[in-house]
């Protein structure tokens, strides 16, 4: 299987919404909470995100947009936003991938990358404490889901991604 991970353009909001409601809609289930932020967002929001210009990343697998990330810097810090892969291709390494090339175009003056998950997923904080993340707290979001905040220092001027 031979994934390809790119820059994620506007044009493709589509299919990348697609990806977040299907990889989301599991964490929904598994917090009874059918509200989630990622499954809220619509797709103007999404298309506008993606034209911002800020980093967005997507993982195809041949023609189909099989995952998704996007940053969100700010200051000398960076969130890592809205990790998706599709629900039938998760736990192959795909997001670890994606993690890596959004980090790697955080602009140099970040000097912290931040992100939050779901407490109670597994899979997700994984996932990041293999990428060098530790929990540094936790928070309720709007749909009354309790978080894990998770941070990672920037050594140097760039994150180097992991080889894959």
């Amino acid at each position: 299987m031979i994934v390809h991970i790119g820059p994620l353009a506007a044009e493709y909001a589509g299919e990348a919404l697609t990806v977040q409601r299907a990889a989301y809609v599991t964490e929904a289930q598994r917090y009874a909470a059918p509200d989630l932020p990622p499954l809220l967002e619509s797709l103007d929001d999404l298309r506008a995100d993606l034209a911002s210009g800020r980093p967005a990343f997507g993982a195809w697998l041949g023609p189909r947009l099989v995952g998704s990330v996007r940053g969100r810097p700010d200051g000398d810090r960076m969130e890592i936003s809205r990790l998706a892969v599709a629900p039938d291709l998760q736990r192959m390494g795909i997001g670890g991938r994606l993690l890596a090339a959004v980090e790697a175009a955080a602009p140099p003056r970040v000097r912290t990358m931040w992100l939050i998950t779901g407490a109670e997923s597994d899979g997700s904080l994984a996932l990041y404490r293999r990428a060098g993340y530790t929990v540094v707290g936790q928070d309720t979001d709007a749909a009354g889901v309790t978080l894990a905040v998770l941070e990672k220092p920037v050594e140097g001027h760039r994150v180097v991604p992991r080889p894959g």
